[in-house]
């Protein structure tokens, strides 16, 4: 199993509707990052993505969008806007090891990521996953670390 991954840079222009995203981009399952000049936390899947992964993200509390409506050329995910500012952060970073432990590769920009709400997810998930829980991110130039056993009584 794999760490979330960090993109090299962000990219701070708008996305087209009925292109490739950011996702197509970077040969990734799914981008999490904040679009440029909003506060939305969105999540991004290539073109084509099984309905799997959308009710993946769906199930994890991420709304569907699909653009032009009926006709999807352009489905993305955002954090639901309800939520405070902390809260969809929260969800963003809970969303990741679920992502990771079904097998999809996870790019999150570090403006999102936070690395003891990760740990936290991971350690939520230990005692349900029948595999070994993922291992700790670490920034691309930091040296990777396991996660601390956890036990329980």
């Amino acid at each position: 199993m794999h760490s979330p991954r960090f993109p090299a840079a962000a990219d701070p222009g708008e996305e087209t509707y009925g292109q490739s995203g950011r996702a197509d981009e970077y040969g990734t399952d799914v981008e999490i990052y904040i679009k440029a000049l909003t506060t939305t936390i969105h999540a991004d899947t290539p073109t084509g993505a099984p309905a799997g992964l959308h009710d993946l993200l769906e199930q994890l509390g991420l709304e569907r969008h699909e653009y032009p409506t009926g006709e999807p050329l352009y489905i993305w995910h955002t954090v639901p806007d309800h939520l405070g500012a902390e809260e969809q952060k929260h969800l963003a970073n809970r969303a990741i090891p679920a992502l990771l432990l079904a097998g999809y590769t996870v790019n999150c920009d570090p403006e999102v990521f936070d690395e003891a709400l990760y740990q936290q997810a991971v350690h939520r998930l230990q005692p349900r996953a029948a595999r070994p829980a993922p291992q700790q991110p670490a920034p691309a130039s930091s040296p990777s670390r396991p996660a601390p056993a956890r036990r329980t009584p």
